[in-house]
């Protein structure tokens, strides 16, 4: 299994001699010494950020934006020694797990993505985006249609990528943990020449682990290459590629069924998967940016993302719950195996007029996206394909040869989607107290469909949409600064869920947000709390049919409201603290043809309750630290009104510096509980949340 990491640490090992010998020689041409910085206040010197361009695409402070907007930064990413986006859940208000890659954010299921604000999203539909070339996750509350185009209402997450930096970083990480967990990286970034007009960056990754669940185990490699290039003092162009491989056995992982009441029929190590099984994720991405000061008034920007993927599965999915011998009590499955390859190929171009016009910053922009998608799916159902059933209470896996399966092609489908959006934005800063922020955008979006299975030939569809943002922020005083705006939402439905095969067709999805919220500072800065409240209004979502699986139905009208508050403290000098609590209240107002889901009106994976936390004491004269987190996520309910019981997890944290090295010792859910993250259906059952992990990590910088 470690095979391909321990290549990976040797090529890791290679690169950093080379390093090592490069800032050795730049060090004996230019030594600089810098004098040393003492910062106090690491909450909102590290966990805060003051500035960003998500939610306007120009650089606005954050207390200017009339829209709640959260950065989690790359100081608190190492602290929490966060691998993957899931280990950042408690960070974010309002986000919570829905399946394995995709979140719940303020009620809706969230599943696109953008990188450096560009849509093309390498890690598809199943896989859960690592963060190893991940400098800050930003996430935009509600609609963003009037920037970004179609979206989820309950908000967008972007990535922003590691780039190349004008001072030499170079860094060897090695981490170990329970169940096997290995990985090691590499990265170094800095000048290409002596003016460091051209800069570079180089990063390799690799980890290998097992699972508490049965039959799984799990591999990431990542290569990730930057160059930037000042060509004069008025154009930067940058230029990235990174090549995602990632590969799980035992999976694509589902949850484990349950009773009515939230609890397990199986032990949590119970998988439906046998050995066999497998995930497998290859991408490529190819990123380009140019940065243009036309003069001191105006300027542009244009980039470009290509991407691609393939996800090979191979997996078996419980489709049945028996009573094997009729004592009331399910204790057995009955499954399918599937064989199913999607692969996505798409190209991103965007491209943003900036002018600073007096009180007036005016936004004119265009993008483009393109993607084809392909789908090829086979499954055997149940014994009558040769597929055995599988016991909750005593699984016996290896009783199959999948060559022995009876397999029915199901899909065997393209989509080809073109979408063209025009936006413009004023932000007009009418006195030095009061800011309006106003912007409109069109979409047309064209789709091509194609049943190779069928003989009707190729669909098409193509819709027109249009979205809208009106905003204000004003600062009371020093200590109050509130806002309030109203946004809206367009999602055309794709093109495969058009077809009368599975329901279709449906009318496009829109929604409109009202929200108002105040950010404050107390205690001479030290204390910086947000609060906003909302309402969302979404109508038209397609949800499959709990009646059916391969049929969908359109929910009439969905109403969200909630509040979201964090809070980020210097307690003291050393000690921090940063706090997020969301209220959410998500329900069915109206149901076409008379549908009734979960529950009766409450909508699925959206918690009332959710608190994280994440707290931290330095001990500067051992030059070490430790930190504790906590988790809450209330009770839920699935798809078909089941009970998901509310859980508390712990992490502990711990940190020390002894000259250019870091060691780190993280316990991620402390008391080892049993829980689940979130539920599905009856048969898939609830998502497992991860048992008690521990890594030990040492970093040297050089």
């Amino acid at each position: 299994m470690f095979k391909k990491t321990f290549l990976m640490m040797q090529a890791c090992g290679a690169l950093t001699f080379s390093c090592i010998a490069f800032a050795e020689a730049s060090a004996d041409d230019n030594t600089i010494e810098l004098q040393a910085l003492e910062v106090q206040g690491r909450a909102l010197s590290y966990y805060k950020e003051d500035e960003t361009n998500l939610v306007t695409k120009t650089n606005t402070s954050i207390d200017n934006t009339p829209q709640s907007v959260q950065v989690v930064t790359k100081t608190l990413i190492e602290d929490q020694a966060a691998r993957q986006i899931t280990d950042l859940y408690r960070s974010i208000s309002g986000l919570s797990q829905y399946q394995p890659a995709t979140v719940t954010l303020r009620g809706f299921m969230q599943d696109e993505i953008l990188y450096d604000g560009l849509k093309g999203d390498p890690f598809g539909d199943f896989s859960i985006p690592q963060l190893f070339t991940i400098e800050q996750v930003q996430v935009l509350k509600g609609p963003s249609g009037a920037v970004y185009g179609a979206g989820e209402p309950g908000g967008v997450i972007n990535y922003v990528t590691k780039k190349p930096t004008y001072e030499q970083q170079n860094t060897l990480q090695v981490t170990a943990g329970n169940k096997d967990f290995l990985s090691g990286s590499i990265e170094s970034s800095g000048p290409a020449n002596e003016e460091a007009s051209q800069r570079y960056r180089v990063g390799i990754y690799s980890d290998g682990q097992d699972s508490y669940r049965n039959n799984v185990e799990e591999e990431n490699q990542i290569i990730d290459l930057g160059y930037a290039w000042d060509i004069d003092q008025d154009n930067t162009l940058t230029v990235q590629y990174t090549d995602i491989h990632q590969y799980l056995s035992g999976a694509r992982l589902r949850g484990i069924p349950t009773d009515d009441d939230g609890n397990f029929l199986a032990d949590t190590s119970w998988n439906n998967n046998e050995k066999s099984d497998y995930q497998e994720l290859d991408a490529q991405v190819f990123q380009m940016r140019l940065d243009h000061s036309i003069n001191d008034w105006l300027e542009s920007n244009v980039a470009l993302r290509y991407f691609e993927n393939t996800e090979n599965q191979k997996y078996h999915e419980v489709v049945g719950l028996l009573d094997s011998d009729s004592d009331g009590v399910i204790d057995t499955t009955q499954r399918q195996y599937r064989d199913q390859v999607r692969s996505r190929k798409g190209i991103t171009l965007a491209g943003n007029l900036i002018a600073e016009l007096g009180d007036h910053t005016v936004l004119l922009g265009s993008d483009y996206f393109h993607e084809k998608n392909s789908f090829l799916y086979y499954r055997a159902s149940k014994t009558a394909d040769g597929v055995s059933n599988l016991s909750l209470t005593d699984p016996v896996y290896g009783q199959d040869n999948v060559s022995d399966y009876t397999m029915h092609l199901k899909t065997d489908e393209t989509t080809t989607s073109d979408r063209l959006g025009v936006y413009a934005q004023d932000q007009w800063q009418i006195t030095d107290k009061l800011n309006l922020l106003s912007g409109i955008r069109i979409d047309r979006y064209e789709e091509s469909y194609q049943d190779h299975m069928s003989s009707e030939g190729e669909k098409q569809y193509n819709d027109t949409g249009y979205t809208a943002r009106f905003g204000g922020s004003y600062q009371l005083n020093d200590t109050w600064k509130p806002y309030a705006s109203v946004s809206t939402g367009f999602v055309p439905q794709d093109a495969a869920d058009q077809q009368s095969s599975v329901g279709g067709p449906f009318d496009p999805e829109a929604s409109h947000q009202v929200e108002v919220g105040v950010r404050s500072y107390w205690l001479n800065n030290k204390l910086n709390v947000n609060l906003a409240a909302y309402r969302i209004i979404r109508e038209n979502i397609l949800q499959e049919d709990p009646n059916d699986s391969d049929m969908l139905v359109a929910i009439g009208k969905v109403r969200s409201k909630g509040i979201e508050l964090d809070v980020m403290a210097d307690i003291t000098p050393r000690w921090v603290a940063n706090v997020s609590y969301a209220y959410n209240d998500t329900v069915v107002k109206e149901a076409n043809d008379g549908i009734q889901y979960a529950d009766g009106d409450r909508f699925a994976n959206t918690p009332y309750h959710q608190l994280g936390a994440w707290t931290r004491y330095d001990f500067p004269s051992l030059a070490s630290s430790i930190a504790l987190g906590s988790d809450y996520v209330s009770g839920q309910i699935n798809r078909q009104g089941q009970k998901v019981k509310p859980y508390s997890v712990y992490d502990l944290s711990w940190q020390t510096h002894w000259q250019d090295w870091k060691f780190q010792v993280n316990v991620k859910n402390l008391f080892d509980k049993e829980y689940a993250v979130s539920g599905f259906t009856d048969k898939i059952g609830s998502f497992v949340g991860e048992r008690r992990r521990v890594y030990v990590s040492a970093a040297y910088q050089f």
